[in-house]
């Protein structure tokens, strides 16, 4: 079997040992959801609801009359307590709505099923998706309506799932390939019929053998779906190089996949597109993995959006008493968290509970010059002067160097010897300069 891949890239630890066996526990919802009006790419949210009002499970509960957002609904049947700023896993405040859970789980009565996918037109796809609050789940928070419409003259060719989950720790999409596969099938089909391709690309790494083989049998010999087996690389999981890998097709820069005649999607955003058409859920669940070796019990929750993180640490055990540090995603991209009363959002992928052995502390050195992450980086950029420019704040040659190109994946941070976390100043040029030229523009 052909095993695709990218150039550059690492290979660190996996430690998904902890949790790739466990099952998807279903975990009930809290007496108090804590649903932010920021979680997605794009508007901030308005509340559509009052304190004191009641609200059902499913219900709209805020949204924006821009493009790129996507609703809110609420998890839970209850009260409405208050509307108020509160922490946000991005590590800033957000405004939230707080919903006191009566237990009841009552359906709001917009919650119906699509209907028959092969009977909607793209539009209608596109709309139900958006009315459903969908977005990439796998840690960007993309509106996934906005994937489903793209520009007239732009055709897709290929449209990839994607399965390969190549940051340390997290097995969510693991759980559910072997879990829930069908449904993820079925999200695909959806999506194939709506951008019209008869093709269609499954791709998984191959440390998840058994979810590649499980995916295969459940195609029952469809080979309108191919399921492609990736080397295990991070970050194997960016869009642009799982394009690179399946197609052989590059991204251009500054370009979006769209320009490569791509689309990627991820694995639970298929499972939440087939629950809005079978049955009109909405977007308020996930599948969370809970791990690290500071977690007493490693696990896979099924939880509602809204649940603080400390919830999902009390039902995986607790923390054990010499945990440093906790990181919503994984510890390549993820961000770390500063209070547990955080609560979940649509891209919460995993909880990451580190002791002091795991977190690296060392001094800063000088740079040896021994282009490591160079080697490293998936992007071909030069990082070691791209974060001496944004140090310099200069913006000529940080532009020169493609600095917006990043993608931010951390891989030179991680081989520098020297310890120096060039991410750290490359991010912060790469929003300084990204912000100059929209100023430009104007």
């Amino acid at each position: 079997m052909k095993k695709y891949t990218f150039r550059g890239g690492i290979h660190p630890p996996e430690h998904k040992e902890l949790t790739e066996h466990k099952p998807i526990v279903k975990l009930d919802a809290p007496k108090m959801v804590i649903l932010p009006l920021r979680q997605h790419i794009g508007a901030t949210l308005e509340p559509l609801v009052k304190v004191g009002e009641h609200v059902y499970m499913g219900q709209k509960i805020a949204d924006s009359d821009q493009f790129v957002s996507a609703p809110v609904h609420s998890s839970v049947s209850g009260k409405v307590m208050k509307i108020e700023e509160y922490f946000h896993p991005s590590g800033m405040k957000a405004p939230a709505i707080f919903i006191e859970n009566d237990g009841k789980d009552e359906l709001d009565p917009s919650v119906k099923p699509i209907g028959d996918y092969r009977k909607l037109s793209p539009p209608d796809i596109a709309k139900a998706a958006r009315q459903a609050g969908l977005v990439g789940m796998g840690g960007a928070g993309f509106p996934t309506h906005i994937k489903l419409m793209p520009p007239k003259d732009k055709k897709v060719e290929y449209l990839i799932i994607n399965g390969a989950e190549c940051e340390p720790y997290l097995t969510s999409d693991h759980r559910v390939m072997l879990e829930e596969g069908e449904e993820v099938l079925y999200g695909l089909k959806v999506m194939m019929h709506n951008f019209g391709v008869d093709k269609a690309y499954l791709a998984i790494e191959e440390n998840k053998m058994d979810a590649a083989e499980h995916m295969q049998k459940l195609l029952n010999g469809d080979n309108s779906i191919e399921v492609c087996v990736l080397k295990t690389k991070y970050p194997q999981g960016s869009e642009k190089h799982l394009i690179k890998a399946v197609s052989g097709r590059e991204v251009p820069s500054g370009k979006l996949p769209i320009d490569a005649g791509a689309v990627v999607n991820n694995i639970d955003t298929c499972t939440a597109l087939a629950r809005v058409m079978k049955t009109g859920m909405p977007l308020i669940r996930r599948i969370v993995t809970v791990s690290g070796l500071g977690v007493k019990k490693p696990c896979n929750f099924e939880v509602r959006i809204g649940t603080d993180f400390q919830t999902l640490f009390d039902a995986a055990g607790g923390l054990k008493e010499d945990v440093k540090k906790v990181i919503m995603g994984g510890p390549m991209m993820g961000i770390a968290q500063y209070d547990l009363r955080t609560p979940v959002v649509k891209g919460t992928s995993g909880l990451l509970a580190l002791l002091e052995n795991e977190v690296i502390w060392e001094k800063e050195m000088p740079c040896t010059r021994c282009a490591k992450c160079v080697d490293g980086c998936p992007m071909g950029l030069m990082p070691l002067y791209l974060s001496a420019y944004s140090k310099k704040e200069d913006y000529d040659m940080m532009i020169k160097y493609h600095i917006t190109d990043c993608i931010e994946c951390g891989s030179c941070s991680y081989v520098c010897p020297s310890r120096k976390n060039p991410l750290q100043r490359i991010r912060i040029g790469k929003q300084l300069t990204m912000q100059r030229l929209r100023e430009q523009k104007k």
